[in-house]
């Protein structure tokens, strides 16, 4: 016995509504549907992408954002680590530079990329080197370890594509 979609023990009746949804699904809809999701994961990757640059080269020149916005789409990954629910995956070497500035007592200028090309390739060269080169051993997880491969990725495409500029 059910009132308004209430179970006997007071738990919805989901099981009946949702196999009933199922079948009426129209043919065609379903990839409809994972090409709207697609679209949207696409959407909110693009935005953590230039949350990301924002961070680090808010006075870059335009090519360098583009440059940073085709490596992050090639690789599937950006420059921070910033992944699609806006969580970080660990702890980045631009990150580290970031802080490094912190430090030495710059509170306005986080800018790492700079405002040209040759200082975002100063920069990203500098970040690939300290990934490549830590100064001390710390044991990581296999989820980070992933996520540096992935970082190490990301660096080499977005350098690339900054040499080609």
């Amino acid at each position: 016995m059910s009132v308004n979609g209430i179970g006997a023990a007071e738990y919805p009746l989901t099981g009946y509504t949702a196999r009933k949804m199922e079948t009426s699904v129209e043919p065609g809809t379903v990839g409809f549907m994972e090409t709207v999701e697609e679209k949207a994961a696409q959407g909110r990757a693009a935005d953590q992408n230039e949350k990301a640059f924002e961070m680090v080269g808010p006075n870059a020149p335009q090519e360098v954002k583009d440059a940073w916005m085709d490596a992050a789409k090639e690789v599937n990954a950006n420059g921070m680590g910033i992944r699609g629910n806006g969580m970080m995956s660990h702890i980045l070497q631009m990150m580290v530079q970031r802080l490094n500035k912190q430090l030495k007592g710059e509170t306005e200028n986080f800018d790492i990329l700079g405002n040209t090309v040759e200082s975002a390739i100063q920069a990203t060269k500098r970040a690939l080197y300290d990934l490549e080169h830590p100064r001390v051993y710390t044991p990581r997880s296999i989820e980070v370890q992933q996520a540096r491969i992935k970082e190490g990725e990301f660096y080499r495409e977005f350098l690339e594509k900054l040499e080609q500029l």
